[in-house]
């Protein structure tokens, strides 16, 4: 006979003294309707803005109330974490104000501006310890320092008080709430916040559909749920850093599987033009992790007309050195933007042929790459196209080939397009 597993639930009563624990804190973010999105999905859209916290995401919650619950003797032997983002500051800002030693394993090539970010929140209180190329060796490293030194280790999402912790978001949003909501769009990365939030919903306001929503090169969460065991992924796309993740948490899939009513996934293009028009539209710097509940709202543009629904902004540190990266993916996505390898003729004026009598007046050359000449009749670049409307494609293409400039077409060679973006 098989033994039901029992799922780990979090009481609604120790998320209400994490919240306690959490005032003064972490704090009560807004809901803030937003116009635009509303206007576009003709619903009632709002956003709850964790973006807004001190350390810029909601990870406070989950780090603070898991830190707070130590013992004398745990944090006399002090904590160690690892983490290249948002954990890392959370952990990092919770050393400080409990007066616990820490010390924080981050991969050797995390961004300075992260690093620094981490030291100012926790200032004397924690160590930072730059080891390995991925997260994981970092995690590995930190998981021996916590087995030689006996400190407890501090994990971003597979940890009772760190879901209990981020389940203050969904107590929150309940109490603000105007009207009664129809829709929760969560980002899931290892589902720490996606299983406390749903656990909350589930016993307060059951009627409320929670849709996670995950980057479309890490789907963790969706391959476990349909599989209906959690599943390790062997690759995934690490450019929505926030929420990428080879496994999640085993009490996370658990509590997911039970509570979501969807999980969905979204290109990262679609993550990146979702960032800009955020930034260029609305005044709002967010991470891409920080934007994956707005980019999933067009998958449900017909469930969600004349709804009630709110997407969580988890988070807004974005590194600014991105920008062009995320520009670029945006415009692939839309396709917009077409990298060739183009065939010139060997005789002058082949490029300003090209310039003249094939590309279009909106047509824009954004990168170009001729790196020698050759004996041959016709010699190969590599240039990027900009284009005003995806519908020029084809008529390009079709006069590159009359002209005999045309070589190929790289965007869906990933094997040679990965040296270029």
């Amino acid at each position: 006979m098989e033994v039901e597993t029992k799922i780990y639930y979090p009481n609604l009563a120790a998320v209400e003294a994490a919240a306690r624990k959490l005032q003064g804190v972490a704090a009560v973010t807004p809901l803030i309707p937003n116009q635009r999105y509303s206007k576009q999905f003709e619903a009632n859209i709002v956003f709850k803005r964790e973006d807004l916290q001190q350390v810029r995401s909601y990870k406070i919650r989950g780090a603070y109330n898991k830190m707070s619950s130590l013992s004398p003797t745990e944090i006399e032997n002090g904590i160690v974490c690892a983490s290249a983002g948002n954990h890392a500051q959370g952990v990092a800002l919770s050393c400080k104000l409990l007066k616990i030693k820490g010390t924080i394993f981050m991969p050797s090539p995390t961004p300075k501006q992260k690093i620094e970010q981490v030291n100012m929140f926790g200032e004397d209180y924690i160590d930072v310890v730059l080891v390995g190329d991925t997260f994981d060796d970092a995690n590995t490293a930190a998981m021996l320092e916590c087995e030689r030194l006996n400190k407890t280790f501090i994990h971003p999402f597979n940890d009772e008080k760190v879901i209990e912790g981020q389940a203050t978001v969904g107590l929150e949003i309940i109490d603000q709430a105007q009207h009664p909501i129809h829709y929760v769009f969560v980002p899931v990365g290892g589902g720490g916040l996606s299983s406390g939030l749903s656990s909350v919903f589930r016993e307060l306001s059951p009627n409320t559909k929670i849709i996670g929503v995950e980057p479309k090169g890490a789907p963790s969460m969706l391959t476990s749920i349909t599989n209906k065991r959690n599943t390790e992924l062997k690759k995934i796309e690490n450019f929505v850093d926030g929420a990428a993740v080879k496994r999640v948490g085993d009490l996370n899939f658990a509590i997911c599987q039970q509570n979501l009513h969807a999980m969905v996934t979204v290109d990262e293009g679609n993550v990146c033009q979702t960032i800009l028009d955020l930034y260029n539209k609305d005044a709002i710097v967010v991470e891409p992790a920080g934007a994956l509940s707005i980019a999933a709202l067009e998958q449900y543009a017909d469930d969600i007309k004349g709804k009630n629904v709110i997407c969580i902004v988890s988070g807004s540190n974005n590194d600014i050195t991105r920008t062009a990266e995320i520009k670029e993916r945006a415009l692939l996505y839309a396709n917009l933007k077409h990298y060739f390898i183009i065939k010139f003729p060997q005789r002058a004026g082949a490029l300003r042929e090209f310039v003249v009598d094939i590309l279009g007046p909106t047509d824009d050359i954004t990168h170009f790459e001729y790196t020698k000449k050759t004996n041959r009749e016709n010699g190969a670049a590599v240039v990027g196209l900009e284009l005003r409307s995806a519908d020029d494609l084809q008529p390009l293409i079709t006069k590159m080939k009359l002209h005999n400039f045309y070589g190929d077409y790289l965007n869906n060679k990933p094997d040679l397009f990965q040296f270029l973006v």
